[in-house]
């Protein structure tokens, strides 16, 4: 059966692709005499060539704090996601020296059948070839769309890197996350969200498709060495800053300790911590998980570390570099009076009491003009930058200059290093931070 189109002259409007003729009618099959036509000589009103579809899809997702989750007596991991079946299991390549005699004890316990694939991840290798790598071995291993989700063991970049994998793999194949680092704990374990690196930019490719859970165990901490303590530190206090001042306030009495005893000694103040941070991160994210929405509490202290972070890569860590941020901010703050100096000289005692930078050489008025513009880009076209408005709250402000940046940045430096002698950066003038 052959199809005719009508005539139609050359830039009348009407003269568009039609569906129906190509591809027959939508609502039924052609009619013997030809294409019933949504539009032609005997049609009224406007022409209609095409159809909204809209569909909802709800995000749920649980986070959990699961002690011993490596015990063969807890059936927690094993059951997540159904019952025990089979199961593909990454991990990260140093908790695998450290814990995989307990991983293939507990699964072997409780009758898991597996596959362990051991994964570098660090935010240097958080690329597509990560991905690639948990894709194959999803395929080799045969893994079911359904009932049998891939389990993460490890660090932010490693879950990361199943996460996305896994919202790619057959379009969505289910996974668990066992973050193993204090910053997976209390930030990329709460979130929705799994990126990794493109070019230069942090996280530059992702989805939002969550872990149907994420088992909380803080018993890997003792075993974090204490730089990564602190990088995971400078998440929660980020919580503390914007959101939770009594957070702040147990970070200040117990946080030093906290670092020292890897959360191990202090069971009350620890779980304390650990779980007003993951509460501040859920309540943030919650009604924003795919974030439809620009303006987030929770970006504070990453407007500016995205590039920080990856221009000095691998001399900072991600909460190193999101200090350095908090720093800033912290003094533009206190130079528009959102801050008083008493609780700016606190927040910068504070960071320098947990080990973690106050400053870093990036953070000068190139670096930053960029990474501003890049924050525009990705807002929408705007700032929607949050500043702290007093300790445990925030605001988002819109008109941060250059210039503003600049004095914030030479004040934070002249308090931090010794400046060589000679040396303007920037000019001075005008840059005196408000009493």
């Amino acid at each position: 059966m052959t199809l005719h189109r009508p005539h139609r002259p050359p830039g009348d409007p009407a003269a568009v692709h039609d569906p129906a003729a190509v591809h027959g009618h939508a609502d039924g099959p052609v009619p013997a005499h030809g294409p019933v036509l949504p539009y032609g000589p005997h049609a009224t009103g406007e022409p209609v060539t095409g159809r909204t579809v809209g569909s909802a899809l709800p995000v749920r997702h649980q986070v959990r704090f699961v002690p011993g989750v490596l015990d063969p007596g807890n059936p927690a991991l094993a059951r997540v996601g159904g019952p025990p079946g089979r199961r593909l299991v990454v991990v990260e390549a140093r908790v695998h020296e450290l814990y995989g005699h307990h991983l293939h004890r507990y699964l072997a316990a409780r009758g898991v059948e597996y596959e362990t694939l051991v994964l570098l991840a660090h935010e240097q290798v958080k690329t597509m070839d990560s991905v690639f790598r948990v894709a194959d071995r999803m395929d080799s291993f045969g893994t079911s769309r359904r009932g049998e989700p891939v389990i993460a063991i490890g660090g932010g970049a490693l879950t990361d890197a199943v996460g996305l994998a896994c919202s790619l793999y057959r379009r969505s194949t289910p996974f668990v996350r066992v973050p193993t680092t204090l910053i997976g704990l209390v930030d990329t374990g709460a979130g929705a969200g799994a990126g990794v690196g493109h070019g230069r930019h942090r996280n530059r490719l992702g989805t939002y498709r969550p872990a149907v859970d994420t088992l909380l165990d803080p018993a890997f901490l003792a075993t974090l060495d204490r730089r990564h303590l602190g990088n995971g530190l400078a998440e929660i206090l980020k919580v503390a800053l914007i959101k939770d001042r009594h957070l702040f306030e147990l970070l200040e009495r117990h946080g030093r300790d906290l670092l020292d005893e890897r959360f191990q000694g202090s069971p009350r103040a620890g779980a304390q911590v650990l779980t007003r941070a993951v509460r501040g991160m859920l309540r943030e994210l919650q009604p924003n998980a795919r974030d439809h929405l620009p303006e987030r509490l929770t970006d504070y202290g990453h407007s500016f570390s995205p590039t920080v972070e990856l221009r000095a890569l691998p001399e900072l860590l991600h909460g190193e570099a999101v200090c350095v941020d908090m720093a800033l901010t912290t003094v533009v703050a206190q130079r528009r009076g959102l801050l008083g100096t008493e609780q700016a000289e606190r927040i910068l005692r504070l960071m320098r009491r947990l080990g973690l930078p106050v400053w870093h050489p990036l953070i000068e008025p190139v670096t930053l003009a960029e990474a501003l513009a890049d924050t525009v880009r990705r807002r929408d076209g705007r700032q929607r930058l949050p500043l702290p408005a007093g300790i445990g709250s925030g605001v988002f402000v819109d008109d941060l200059t250059d210039r503003e940046l600049a004095c914030a940045a030479w004040w934070l430096r002249d308090r931090s290093t010794a400046t060589p002698a000679g040396e303007e950066y920037p000019e001075t003038e005008g840059c005196e931070v408000r009493a």
